[in-house]
């Protein structure tokens, strides 16, 4: 017998209905942080599998070397890459820094009186200005001290997150599956099938998008060595990982080299600035074409428009699974709004 859809207790149902969603609502936003935390670690999970697979299936005639330790020399190679990055790259960035720094009061008169000559500069208050940036040099240090313990928790944050993507990799599977048990057969099967799309979306963009970011990187890395330019190692490094933004990516890039470079030489400049215009021109033509031929269809646009939100919401972390994230939304728009008749 079918109850009136207004009778008492389908009214008492949709209220105990309500408030436990509301108080669900509430729980997961105390807990926003762990979440977070979560869903990266599996989406992080979900992109590497592929590649721990691969690496786990490598064989050198009959012999499999990482064959059950395919995590751990992945993790071994990303740990000497930051090794290798923190040796070579942050030293003299670190060293010109103390320099500035111990260099500061005996020639910041001097760069004020020529702050003086700078037009519709005349007006500054230079003996503001001197003592602001005194104020900060002395705070630097305080400032630095206070902020080691948080530093400290973002360390236990990137460890934690380290351990979670792997105990994804090994038992993810069980838990999708576990995940999927709760849903009626006809709408597990769906959301299966439509989880699998995104999930070689995903895997299609990282390998182009990582590609260009690879072959940027290290192109500009030895134009930058060959150059003599200051922070070689460091700006390669920022060069490759900021191609992932589209256009605006790349016009940083140019900028904070050719800022750098300025420095020491025009010459510099020039060599910077004609390197970047003939990479420009091969990765458009010939690259881009080639390598994202099987993209995931996302406009330049809804990418940055992802890297934005991703980035005002966890930062660094939230800009860098901004796109796998967008391309799961498109996925799931596609099959639920765009084609809903489909079911």
């Amino acid at each position: 017998m079918i109850e009136p859809s207004g009778s008492p207790r389908n009214l008492r149902r949709d209220i105990i209905f309500a408030f436990a969603l509301g108080l669900a609502c509430y729980i997961a936003w105390l807990i926003r942080d762990v979440l977070v935390m979560l869903y990266v670690s599996a989406l992080f999970a979900v992109v590497l599998t592929p590649m721990v697979r691969f690496t786990s299936q490598l064989r050198i005639r009959r012999w499999q070397p990482f064959k059950g330790s395919a995590i751990f020399f992945l993790l071994l190679v990303l740990a000497g890459a930051i090794t290798a990055f923190g040796f070579l790259a942050l030293p003299p960035v670190i060293s010109d820094l103390h320099g500035f720094a111990q260099e500061m009061p005996s020639r910041l008169p001097a760069l004020l009186e020529k702050l003086k000559n700078v037009p519709l500069a005349e007006h500054l208050d230079t003996a503001d200005i001197s003592s602001r940036l005194q104020g900060f040099a002395s705070q630097a240090a305080t400032y630095l001290l206070f902020s080691i313990s948080d530093w400290a928790g973002k360390l236990f944050d990137l460890f934690m997150g380290f351990i979670l993507t792997i105990y994804f990799i090994l038992e993810g599977d069980q838990a999708y599956r576990w995940f999927l048990s709760f849903l009626p057969r006809d709408n597990r099967e769906r959301l299966d099938a439509t989880f699998q799309r995104a999930k070689i979306r995903m895997g299609k963009w990282l390998l182009g998008q990582g590609s260009l970011m690879l072959i940027l990187g290290v192109a500009s890395t030895i134009v930058y060595l060959s150059l003599h330019v200051r922070y070689a190692y460091a700006l390669g490094v920022l060069t490759g990982l900021l191609n992932v933004i589209p256009v605006l990516g790349a016009a940083i890039c140019i900028a904070l080299a050719l800022l750098v470079a300025a420095i020491d030489s025009w010459g510099r400049v020039l060599g910077i600035a004609i390197f970047y215009v003939i990479y420009l021109q091969v990765e458009n033509s010939y690259l881009t074409p080639r390598i994202m031929k099987s993209s995931v269809g996302l406009p330049s646009l809804a990418i940055l428009v992802a890297l934005i939100v991703g980035s005002a919401l966890e930062g660094i972390l939230g800009a860098m699974v901004s796109v796998p994230t967008a391309v799961l939304v498109a996925v799931l728009l596609d099959e639920y709004l765009v084609r809903k008749d489909a079911a």
